[in-house]
């Protein structure tokens, strides 16, 4: 934050655009997914890349890391894990028709999934995501799927969607006393362009609910941290919160322009940013805009929430800071010469 918002550290050995980063739990490491097909691990002290991971046939749409894992999602249609102490892939998931687009792996049996945060990139697009050592995909050919993590097979397909999938969240029950009840009891939030997002139970496949009421595409849905309540973001411009269980609409957001992209969800304060250039922070149990976040020439295509700070990336090539509380602007952060797709905090 300090520099008036000038750069630490530029990488810049990738070939072609960076469609994402993570960053490692401990802040010393930074995964990178480009347009020239290939990810990227570097070095957060010095900015040096200290391996390349090689292998996909098209461009990585998306990369999450974690420990010494990696996963990298590709327009070939793929999902690949990689070792990263020998840089060399151990897992290809294949079977989905279309261009996989997110990825989140998560260690643990009953951790709740919370990395909900949704992108609409091109078309043909997939996302995944890991829990309790499955793997949940979400694919443009209208299916979400499961995968055993370390056999890299399909395990269930869920149909029912008219029209492309394109984000997903997994609820693990808080109140389950084993794993095995937690697994059997699992539930699958799923969001299509189709106008609806969808309740699956993971065991049996089976639809749950089906939650309408969008009048356009679910580009992004986030979970409460009980895994109860499903915040969900269209073109419409609104934003819906919905009891995943029972299915029942709880409230609609309606004071943005245009389509809702990216949500955060901090506590019991909402934050959306939008095609109409701002970012509206909302209190989540009642639907009620308490604050405005202006100052983007373009939309609103990232968010992150951080120690009293608001981060946002935007297609004005231009990452912002905003005081959370006061809504004042700190600092801008230029360098870039294209739009923002991933904003990452340590």
């Amino acid at each position: 934050m300090g520099g008036g918002g000038s750069a630490l550290r530029v990488c810049s050995d990738h070939r072609g655009g960076i469609n994402w980063l993570s960053l490692s739990p401990d802040g010393q490491r930074l995964l990178t997914g480009s347009e020239d097909g290939t990810a990227r691990l570097w070095s957060t002290a010095n900015g040096q890349c200290c391996a390349l991971l090689q292998g996909h046939e098209s461009y990585v749409t998306f990369c999450q890391l974690e420990d010494g894992a990696a996963f990298t999602c590709s327009a070939d249609c793929t999902i690949r894990r990689w070792d990263l102490h020998t840089g060399q892939c151990v897992q290809v998931y294949q079977g989905h028709t279309s261009i996989v687009n997110r990825s989140a792996w998560r260690a643990g049996l009953l951790a709740r999934q919370r990395e909900t945060e949704a992108r609409n990139v091109g078309s043909w697009e997939t996302q995944i995501l890991v829990a309790n050592n499955q793997l949940f995909s979400s694919s443009y050919d209208r299916t979400a799927r499961v995968w055993s993590v370390d056999k890299g097979q399909v395990s269930r397909e869920f149909r029912g969607h008219r029209n492309c999938v394109l984000t997903l969240a997994y609820s693990a029950p808080w109140d389950a006393p084993c794993v095995e009840e937690a697994e059997a009891r699992g539930l699958l939030v799923t969001g299509s362009t189709d106008g609806t997002a969808k309740v699956w139970q993971v065991a049996s496949g089976c639809c749950h609910q089906t939650l309408r009421g969008h009048t356009g595409a679910v580009l992004c849905l986030v979970l409460d941290e009980l895994g109860r309540t499903a915040f969900t973001g269209s073109t419409d411009a609104t934003i819906r919160a919905w009891d995943i269980l029972s299915g029942e609409q709880l409230r609609v957001f309606r004071e943005h322009q245009g389509s809702i992209i990216c949500l955060e969800l901090v506590e019991q304060l909402l934050y959306s940013g939008s095609a109409d250039r701002t970012v509206k922070c909302w209190l989540a149990d009642a639907g009620q805009c308490v604050r405005t976040f202006p100052a983007h020439r373009r939309s609103v295509s990232a968010l992150k929430f951080h120690a009293g700070t608001l981060f946002t990336g935007s297609g004005d090539a231009c990452a912002r800071a905003f005081d959370a509380q006061s809504g004042a602007l700190q600092r801008v952060f230029r360098g870039h010469a294209l739009v923002i797709n991933c904003l990452q905090k340590y």
